[in-house]
């Protein structure tokens, strides 16, 4: 099964990116829009693996207090298009000790240079010219208490993600 560690979000940050992509839709921007139950923040990505169980229990051993996210910035990367996470200190100590307990309990993942974002919008077509358009990020925060094992699967309409387990921070149950 395809897995991947990530920050769920809110209604209210759902709520926030999905105004976003509809300025993105007002701007003429085309493509395949990610679903709001589809928005999160991948913390790492495993990728095919046959025992979520094992992933939950290197996360086990995980230590962060609770923090919090901004979304920042926008953005894309060639056919992609993403709303950012403002610089965080915390976030990337809990991405370095998440890939730590991976790495430790011989878990395999993807290795890639942690680039905090928000998929918003896939296989994009603008007809214009990009830089044309202003997009507003709106200004939302997020403490993070929580983060989960998600597993992905191809359904008939697009990707289908469900919660396989979650971790707490210290001292919420």
């Amino acid at each position: 099964m395809r897995l991947f560690i990530s920050i769920q979000f809110t209604d209210r940050i759902k709520k926030a990116l999905s105004y976003l992509q509809q300025d993105m839709r007002d701007c003429g921007l085309k493509g395949n829009y990610t679903r709001d139950e589809n928005l999160h923040l991948t913390l790492a990505f495993i990728g095919e693996y046959g025992n979520p169980d094992e992933v939950l229990d290197a996360l086990d051993s995980l230590d962060f207090e609770p923090f919090l996210i901004e979304l920042d910035g926008f953005g894309s990367y060639g056919d992609l298009y993403w709303a950012g996470i403002k610089e965080n200190e915390e976030l990337r100590k809990l991405v370095k000790k998440i890939r730590r307990a991976l790495a430790d309990n011989g878990i395999p993942f993807d290795r890639k240079r942690f680039s905090p974002h928000i998929t918003v919008l896939r296989k994009a077509s603008y007809s214009g010219n990009p830089d044309s358009f202003k997009i507003y990020v709106p200004d939302e925060a997020l403490r993070v208490e929580t983060i989960s094992l998600m597993r992905s699967d191809r359904g008939k309409n697009g990707m289908i993600y469900t919660e396989v387990g979650t971790v707490y921070s210290n001292g919420v149950e």
